[in-house]
Protein backbone atom coordinates (compact mmCIF):
# COMPACT_ATOMS: atom_id res chain seq x y z
CA UNK A 1 0.00 0.00 0.00
CA UNK A 2 1.03 3.64 -0.38
CA UNK A 3 1.71 6.21 1.78
CA UNK A 4 -1.65 7.64 1.97
CA UNK A 5 -3.83 4.37 2.22
CA UNK A 6 -1.71 3.56 5.60
CA UNK A 7 -2.35 6.56 6.94
CA UNK A 8 -6.13 6.00 5.81
CA UNK A 9 -6.45 2.68 6.92
CA UNK A 10 -4.67 3.79 10.17
CA UNK A 11 -7.21 6.16 11.28
CA UNK A 12 -9.55 6.59 13.59
CA UNK A 13 -12.28 7.62 11.19
CA UNK A 14 -11.55 4.47 9.37
CA UNK A 15 -12.38 2.45 12.64
CA UNK A 16 -15.40 4.49 13.12
CA UNK A 17 -16.86 3.98 9.73
CA UNK A 18 -15.91 -0.05 9.77
CA UNK A 19 -17.49 -0.49 13.04
CA UNK A 20 -20.14 1.38 12.68
CA UNK A 21 -21.42 0.91 9.23
CA UNK A 22 -19.36 -1.04 7.04
CA UNK A 23 -18.88 -4.53 9.27
CA UNK A 24 -22.66 -4.44 10.07
CA UNK A 25 -24.10 -4.19 6.24
CA UNK A 26 -21.03 -6.66 5.55
CA UNK A 27 -22.37 -9.52 7.89
CA UNK A 28 -25.79 -8.77 7.61
CA UNK A 29 -27.88 -11.73 6.90
CA UNK A 30 -25.32 -14.35 7.60
CA UNK A 31 -23.79 -15.99 10.71
CA UNK A 32 -19.82 -15.76 11.48
CA UNK A 33 -20.05 -18.81 13.36
CA UNK A 34 -17.50 -19.95 16.34
CA UNK A 35 -13.77 -19.50 13.95
CA UNK A 36 -13.83 -16.42 11.72
CA UNK A 37 -10.48 -15.92 9.43
CA UNK A 38 -10.08 -12.28 8.83
CA UNK A 39 -7.93 -11.50 5.65
CA UNK A 40 -5.91 -8.83 5.37
CA UNK A 41 -6.02 -7.23 9.07
CA UNK A 42 -3.90 -4.77 8.59
CA UNK A 43 -4.12 -1.76 11.58
CA UNK A 44 -6.79 -3.90 12.96
CA UNK A 45 -10.19 -1.40 12.29
CA UNK A 46 -12.46 -4.42 12.51
CA UNK A 47 -10.38 -7.46 14.63
CA UNK A 48 -11.93 -6.18 17.71
CA UNK A 49 -15.15 -5.75 16.15
CA UNK A 50 -15.15 -9.17 15.03
CA UNK A 51 -14.11 -10.59 17.95
CA UNK A 52 -16.93 -9.07 19.60
CA UNK A 53 -19.42 -11.35 17.40
CA UNK A 54 -17.55 -14.28 17.40
CA UNK A 55 -15.69 -16.59 19.97
CA UNK A 56 -12.79 -16.79 18.10
CA UNK A 57 -10.76 -14.96 15.17
CA UNK A 58 -7.74 -15.81 13.11
CA UNK A 59 -6.32 -12.94 11.75
CA UNK A 60 -4.06 -13.29 8.98
CA UNK A 61 -1.73 -9.94 7.27
CA UNK A 62 0.40 -9.81 4.84
CA UNK A 63 2.50 -6.90 5.60
CA UNK A 64 5.30 -8.42 8.41
CA UNK A 65 5.08 -4.83 10.85
CA UNK A 66 1.29 -4.38 10.63
CA UNK A 67 1.28 -8.44 11.78
CA UNK A 68 3.95 -8.02 14.76
CA UNK A 69 2.00 -4.65 15.54
CA UNK A 70 -1.33 -5.91 15.77
CA UNK A 71 -0.02 -9.03 16.75
CA UNK A 72 1.38 -7.29 20.20
CA UNK A 73 -2.14 -5.88 21.11
CA UNK A 74 -4.15 -9.33 21.40
CA UNK A 75 -4.26 -11.01 24.23
CA UNK A 76 -7.01 -13.69 25.66
CA UNK A 77 -7.65 -17.14 23.68
CA UNK A 78 -9.85 -16.09 21.06
CA UNK A 79 -7.10 -13.88 19.36
CA UNK A 80 -4.74 -15.56 17.05
CA UNK A 81 -2.48 -13.12 14.49
CA UNK A 82 -0.04 -14.77 11.68
CA UNK A 83 1.52 -13.20 8.58
CA UNK A 84 0.80 -15.13 5.67
CA UNK A 85 -0.69 -15.16 1.84
CA UNK A 86 -3.81 -14.80 1.10
CA UNK A 87 -3.09 -17.04 -2.21
CA UNK A 88 -1.33 -19.75 0.05
CA UNK A 89 -3.29 -20.28 3.67
CA UNK A 90 -1.36 -22.05 6.49
CA UNK A 91 -4.41 -23.63 7.66
CA UNK A 92 -6.22 -26.98 7.30
CA UNK A 93 -8.94 -27.82 5.19
CA UNK A 94 -12.41 -27.17 6.62
CA UNK A 95 -11.20 -24.91 9.45
CA UNK A 96 -13.18 -21.74 9.71
CA UNK A 97 -16.71 -21.11 9.87
CA UNK A 98 -16.37 -17.94 7.72
CA UNK A 99 -13.90 -15.70 5.95
CA UNK A 100 -13.58 -12.04 5.99
CA UNK A 101 -12.04 -9.64 3.72
CA UNK A 102 -12.47 -6.40 3.90
CA UNK A 103 -10.59 -3.96 0.59
CA UNK A 104 -8.38 -6.62 -0.06
CA UNK A 105 -8.98 -8.64 -3.01
CA UNK A 106 -7.99 -5.91 -5.61
CA UNK A 107 -4.51 -5.61 -3.46
CA UNK A 108 -3.31 -8.91 -4.98
CA UNK A 109 -0.80 -8.67 -8.04
CA UNK A 110 -2.81 -10.25 -10.55
CA UNK A 111 -6.49 -11.94 -11.17
CA UNK A 112 -4.82 -15.34 -11.42
CA UNK A 113 -3.73 -14.87 -7.49
CA UNK A 114 -7.23 -13.30 -6.41
CA UNK A 115 -8.14 -16.75 -7.76
CA UNK A 116 -5.72 -18.82 -6.04
CA UNK A 117 -7.19 -16.71 -2.84
CA UNK A 118 -11.22 -18.04 -3.82
CA UNK A 119 -9.71 -21.32 -4.07
CA UNK A 120 -8.03 -20.78 -0.77
CA UNK A 121 -11.18 -19.44 0.96
CA UNK A 122 -13.26 -22.48 -0.36
CA UNK A 123 -10.46 -24.80 1.24
CA UNK A 124 -10.42 -24.02 4.29
CA UNK A 125 -13.91 -23.10 5.12
CA UNK A 126 -16.47 -25.89 6.46
CA UNK A 127 -19.45 -26.76 4.99
CA UNK A 128 -22.21 -24.07 4.75
CA UNK A 129 -19.62 -21.88 5.74
CA UNK A 130 -19.72 -17.95 4.28
CA UNK A 131 -16.91 -15.87 2.45
CA UNK A 132 -17.81 -12.86 2.80
CA UNK A 133 -15.37 -9.45 0.88
CA UNK A 134 -16.30 -5.74 0.62
CA UNK A 135 -14.26 -4.48 -2.39
CA UNK A 136 -14.29 -1.28 -4.88
CA UNK A 137 -14.82 -0.77 -8.23
CA UNK A 138 -12.84 0.67 -11.08
CA UNK A 139 -12.51 4.62 -11.32
CA UNK A 140 -10.45 7.54 -11.66
CA UNK A 141 -10.44 8.03 -7.83
CA UNK A 142 -9.89 4.75 -7.02
CA UNK A 143 -6.88 4.82 -9.59
CA UNK A 144 -5.80 8.29 -7.82
CA UNK A 145 -5.70 7.07 -4.28
CA UNK A 146 -3.60 4.01 -5.53
CA UNK A 147 -1.05 6.05 -7.30
CA UNK A 148 2.17 3.74 -6.67
CA UNK A 149 0.26 1.35 -5.13
CA UNK A 150 -1.43 -2.21 -6.47
CA UNK A 151 -5.05 -2.03 -7.84
CA UNK A 152 -6.25 -5.18 -9.76
CA UNK A 153 -10.43 -4.41 -9.40
CA UNK A 154 -12.43 -7.18 -9.19
CA UNK A 155 -15.73 -7.16 -12.00
CA UNK A 156 -18.38 -7.59 -9.81
CA UNK A 157 -20.07 -9.53 -12.74
CA UNK A 158 -17.73 -11.55 -13.31
CA UNK A 159 -17.56 -12.63 -9.27
CA UNK A 160 -20.18 -15.01 -10.56
CA UNK A 161 -18.36 -17.51 -12.58
CA UNK A 162 -15.17 -17.20 -10.65
CA UNK A 163 -16.68 -17.72 -7.22
CA UNK A 164 -18.54 -20.62 -8.90
CA UNK A 165 -15.39 -21.92 -10.38
CA UNK A 166 -13.76 -21.92 -6.69
CA UNK A 167 -16.47 -24.35 -5.57
CA UNK A 168 -18.97 -22.10 -4.21
CA UNK A 169 -22.32 -21.81 -4.18
CA UNK A 170 -25.27 -18.81 -3.69
CA UNK A 171 -22.98 -16.29 -4.67
CA UNK A 172 -24.55 -12.96 -4.27
CA UNK A 173 -23.39 -9.60 -4.72
CA UNK A 174 -24.61 -6.58 -3.56
CA UNK A 175 -24.11 -2.45 -3.92
CA UNK A 176 -23.81 0.39 -1.88
CA UNK A 177 -22.35 3.83 -1.86
CA UNK A 178 -18.37 3.63 -1.82
CA UNK A 179 -18.42 -0.37 -2.81
CA UNK A 180 -19.68 -3.78 -3.27
CA UNK A 181 -20.93 -6.90 -1.25
CA UNK A 182 -19.61 -10.15 -2.49
CA UNK A 183 -21.26 -13.37 -0.47
CA UNK A 184 -20.60 -16.90 -1.18
CA UNK A 185 -21.27 -20.07 0.63
CA UNK A 186 -19.78 -23.21 0.50
CA UNK A 187 -22.31 -26.40 -0.28
CA UNK A 188 -22.91 -28.67 1.95
CA UNK A 189 -22.38 -31.26 -0.60
CA UNK A 190 -19.75 -31.15 -3.46
CA UNK A 191 -22.01 -29.89 -5.91
CA UNK A 192 -21.45 -29.15 -9.73
CA UNK A 193 -20.93 -25.46 -10.40
CA UNK A 194 -24.13 -23.20 -10.81
CA UNK A 195 -24.49 -21.35 -14.10
CA UNK A 196 -23.70 -17.89 -13.00
CA UNK A 197 -27.05 -15.22 -12.78
CA UNK A 198 -26.34 -11.83 -13.45
CA UNK A 199 -29.65 -10.98 -11.76
CA UNK A 200 -28.82 -11.82 -8.95
CA UNK A 201 -26.90 -8.31 -8.41
CA UNK A 202 -28.71 -6.23 -6.30
CA UNK A 203 -28.59 -1.94 -5.72
CA UNK A 204 -28.19 -1.08 -2.41
CA UNK A 205 -27.78 2.85 -1.81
Amino acid sequence: MNRFENWFCGSSFWRIVTERRLLPWLISGYSLGDHVLEIGAGPGATTRELQRRSPRVTSLEYDHAYAAKLRARQTGPIAHVLQADAAALPFPDKTFSSVVAILVLHHLLSPEQQDHAFAEFHRVLRPAGVMLAFEIQEGRLQRFVHKQSTFIPVDPAGAFVRLNRAGFAKVSVDFRNGGFRVSALRAREATSPAVPQLSALTAKV
